[in-house]
């Protein structure tokens, strides 16, 4: 009997184990080993500073060029690459440009008869204030007097040129050529009641009559009328080539970013730009970002996406969304547009940077003329464009 129930408790312990054993474990399962961290990617490239070194690396000061505004714009958009690196070799590169054309005691041999060559005139604002130097300003004032005779249109229009063949004529590509160096000489030499008026007017003026319903402005307008390709009845030219408006955008930008909150036309440039946007977003190529040659004509086989504007309306539109000028959805059209510049950016087998299909200086013409313009690759309105454009979206 005794081991009867001896054997009974055996058996009862026994299962009791087995039971406590099909339990799950109190203690939590080993951690599994962790997952390797994914790669981190590569740092982006600054195109910036390789399309600046590549290009003079191409040139140097002396070999660059004449007095010129595709140079100039090069060389401005080179200063704001210094701005930002404070590689002083690109500023010295600037000066060295410079002081080719401008005299110890202020001279320059340009008489600005044309508003082209203004467009230089800002690197002599820039190395007054970067070297404190007297020369330069006297240099920028023969600009700022040249205008208080330069000619007009009857409602103060700057002419293109003062000749003959660009007498009473508007072009697009003249308001970036003067407004910049205006506001930014009148911030650096105490004279912004005049400069930041007189670039507020042109700006008002030209948009005035190069804008149209769609939006876009076309290229020229004769106010007398008789030049080969004015329209009898409005003046203007046939067609809306991109970089006459890509020199608009980036003007009316800089022109509302130096006058006051309350100028009496900041309302009305507001419009033509928030117009003027409306009327890009319309236009940019949906498979490239790009923007094209002739720009509302993008369907026809021999129109190409041109580099030079697509960089100052991408400049343009990203601007004026970080300043308040632009609703904020223009931010994903800036940022189409940016990578469709990028995609035209290569690095070639000397190690140097290629940007291609810049169409070359190009006159007031018809479709055709546009279309068969050269596609340069490293012009320099599109290098210089390109750097505007990149220091601005670089970082987003």
């Amino acid at each position: 009997m005794r081991r009867r129930r001896l054997r009974a408790a055996l058996t009862a312990l026994a299962l009791t184990t087995a039971g406590l054993a099909a339990l799950p474990a109190a203690v939590p399962p080993a951690a599994a080993a962790p997952a390797p961290a994914p790669p981190r990617p590569a740092a982006a490239p600054d195109w910036s500073t390789a399309v600046v070194d590549s290009t003079t690396a191409r040139y140097t000061p002396t070999g660059i060029g004449g007095w010129s505004y595709p140079v100039g714009l090069y060389l401005y958009g080179q200063y704001l690459t210094y701005r930002r690196t404070h590689e002083a070799r690109y500023l010295t590169y600037i000066k060295s440009y410079v002081d080719r054309f401008v005299r110890s005691d202020g001279s320059i041999d340009q008489s600005f008869d044309n508003l082209d060559s203004m467009q230089a005139g800002r690197l002599l604002v820039i190395l007054h204030h970067e070297t404190g130097q007297d020369r330069y300003r006297k240099a920028a004032k023969k600009i700022r007097d040249r205008l208080a005779t330069y000619p007009r249109t009857g409602d103060g229009g700057f002419w293109h040129a003062d000749n003959s063949s660009r007498a009473h004529q508007l072009w697009a590509d003249g308001v970036y050529m003067v407004n910049p160096f205006l506001v930014e000489y009148g911030r650096e030499f105490g004279d912004s009641a005049y400069t930041n008026d007189e670039a507020a007017r042109q700006l008002a003026v030209y948009g005035g009559h190069l804008q149209v319903g769609n939006g876009l402005l076309k290229h020229a307008y004769d106010e007398s009328r008789t030049v080969s390709w004015a329209d009898p009845q409005t003046g203007l030219a046939p067609e809306h080539w991109c970089r006459a408006v890509g020199w608009y955008s980036m003007a009316i930008v800089g022109v509302l970013d130096a006058i006051p909150a309350n100028h009496s036309r900041r309302p009305q440039l507001l419009a033509i730009f928030r117009r003027l946007a409306a009327g890009l977003e319309r236009y940019q190529d949906p498979a490239s970002g790009r923007w094209f040659q002739v720009m509302e004509k993008g369907s026809r086989s021999d129109d190409w996406t041109e580099t030079s504007c697509s960089s100052m309306f991408t400049y343009a539109l990203s601007r004026g969304v970080q300043q308040g000028y632009l609703d904020p959805h223009y931010a994903a059209v800036a940022r189409r547009g940016y990578e469709g510049v990028l995609a035209k950016i290569s690095v070639g087998a000397d190690g140097r940077t290629n940007l291609a299909d810049i169409s070359v200086g190009t006159n007031v013409g018809d479709y055709a003329y546009y279309a068969a313009r050269t596609r340069a690759v490293n012009d320099f309105h599109g290098l210089g464009a390109f750097l505007i454009m990149n220091e601005q979206l670089r970082g987003e």
